[in-house]
């Protein structure tokens, strides 16, 4: 698998020229969440995934996301590939911020209710729009498409526990007659955090998850006839978000439930994600 390294440069030229601030505006790592950067803030996430299945089938992926904060409640994010493999697996959306796809991905994210709940609780509404457009022309043998998406999720937090819930919907636009399979997503968090962990700022935070997604995959069309009879899968598994000053760093793996694919690709056996992420303001 080649690695483009333009990503790596690029992270260095920012970690030089940036001021280091308290780890913000990060949730789950396979769920939606409703966290937001602070107005002026900017996170960089560089995302490894694997999906491994039947008959030794792998794909990998190493994906950048830069996101910034344009108000408390108001977040705009762009991720683009490095690197990916292929296999034989069903197309999925594993993380509900950030596509699978060799594509570039807009995400714009308005949190558009918070409201506190008890002492120390507050819930939250956050609504995502946004678009792709692919770096390939064909994908699985099938023209390959922009797409337009949407999604929402709500939630609660609190020094203790997390819920949280959400969906999207991700359809694609025709490309010579062709278009690919749109995807429907929900997903489900609940994250806790032990007595030892809830310390004061600006040390160690540390909390744990249950995540569910599930996916109903529609089947791709080319030259108007389907050519595959699509995917719905349910995922569950633990993660786990370290927070601590200008660095995030979460990881998790999901284990399926419930998958039914069509005859030519192979069942899931792990789906597996590593994230890291860092906090800065620019100069």
């Amino acid at each position: 698998m080649k690695i483009n390294h333009t990503g790596g440069l690029a992270l260095v030229v920012i970690l030089a020229g940036a001021a280091p601030v308290r780890a913000s505006g990060h949730g789950p790592v396979f769920g939606a969440a409703t966290p937001t950067l602070g107005r002026g803030g900017w996170s960089l996430d560089q995302a490894w995934t694997l999906r491994a299945g039947d008959d030794a089938e792998r794909q990998q992926m190493l994906k950048t996301m830069l996101s910034f904060g344009v108000t408390e409640n108001l977040q705009v994010s762009g991720s683009f590939p490095l690197a990916m493999s292929d296999g034989r697996l069903a197309p999925a959306r594993m993380m509900s911020a950030m596509s699978s796809d060799r594509e570039f991905e807009a995400l714009t994210s308005y949190r558009f209710q918070r409201r506190t709940v008890g002492i120390g609780g507050r819930q939250e509404s956050t609504f995502y729009v946004g678009g792709t457009a692919p770096l390939e022309r064909q994908r699985n043998g099938t023209n390959a498409g922009g797409s337009v998406e949407g999604g929402i999720a709500t939630g609660y937090a609190s020094r203790a526990h997390y819920i949280w819930v959400g969906g999207s919907v991700q359809h694609y636009l025709q490309r010579g007659g062709d278009m690919q399979s749109d995807s429907r997503l929900v997903t489900a968090v609940y994250g806790y955090r032990p007595p030892p962990l809830r310390t004061e700022a600006g040390k160690p935070d540390v909390r744990f998850f249950v995540e569910v997604t599930a996916e109903d995959r529609g089947a791709a069309r080319t030259s108007g006839v389907e050519t595959a009879a699509g995917a719905r899968t349910v995922f569950i598994g633990p993660t786990t978000l370290l927070l601590h000053r200008a660095i995030g760093f979460e990881a998790g793996v999901l284990f399926p439930a419930y998958q039914r694919v069509d005859s030519t690709s192979v069942k899931e056996h792990v789906r597996v994600a590593v994230n890291v992420a860092y906090f800065f303001w620019l100069k």
